[in-house]
């Protein structure tokens, strides 16, 4: 069977009552931020599971042997946060994984043409082998900045199987042009909205995430 892009919608109550939070226009910028936070910790803790590696080894309790399973810490794992709104996932992603290295792709989008263009730029020149990559960007809406993220990513030797992707809001746009070039994602999202506006904003989405978790 031919590869077909998988997309996650996590049914649990924390998620939903955060997303919540998060869609309120009324909703301070303080108390957005920590909305976004929270959906990056429980959609993080979602998105690694059966994913990260693990390691079978045996400990001894106060009383007796026991088996024991450990993450694997020398499988590489990095997380790209995209700027600016990946930074707010991030914040709630690093308590789930403390270890991993983090790589900042910045990218901004053209208000006209809605294309993205890169302002920051800090992947290594390549990834090791086998690097699990977790990309944390709330919006995937006309899908522009994520395709080029994943371009970046794939030119730099990351195994798209090995990827996955946390959002807050996805659109079908953005799913379908990743389920194009890349089928072998995953991705875990708080919800998936169907429209977008003739500014290539997602309806109803939550406005702009980076704007309003920094209140500019």
């Amino acid at each position: 069977m031919k590869p077909q892009l998988l997309v996650y919608v996590p049914p649990h109550p924390l998620i939903k009552h955060w997303l919540s939070v998060a869609r309120e226009a009324a909703t301070p910028s303080v108390l957005f931020r920590s909305a976004i936070t929270e959906l990056g910790r429980w959609l993080t803790y979602e998105a690694t599971r059966e994913w990260l590696p693990t390691q079978e080894s045996v400990v001894q309790t106060p009383l007796a042997p026991c088996p024991a399973t450990f993450i694997n810490s020398q499988v590489p794992l990095a997380v790209v946060p995209v700027l600016r709104g990946g930074l707010g996932l991030w914040e709630g992603a690093q308590t789930v994984l403390p270890l991993a290295s983090v790589y900042h792709l910045g990218l901004t989008r053209d208000e006209k043409t809605l294309e993205p263009s890169c302002y920051l730029n800090k992947l290594p020149e390549k990834f090791a082998p086998d690097t699990r990559v977790l990309i944390v960007d709330p919006i995937l809406a006309t899908g522009g900045s994520i395709m080029a993220t994943m371009a970046e990513l794939t030119q730099r030797g990351v195994e798209p199987a090995l990827t996955r992707i946390v959002c807050v809001i996805a659109a079908k746009p953005a799913l379908q042009r990743l389920n194009a070039t890349y089928p072998q994602l995953v991705v875990y999202s708080a919800t998936i909205d169907e429209n977008l506006d003739n500014q290539g904003f997602i309806v109803p989405g939550l406005g702009d995430a980076g704007d309003r978790i920094f209140g500019t």
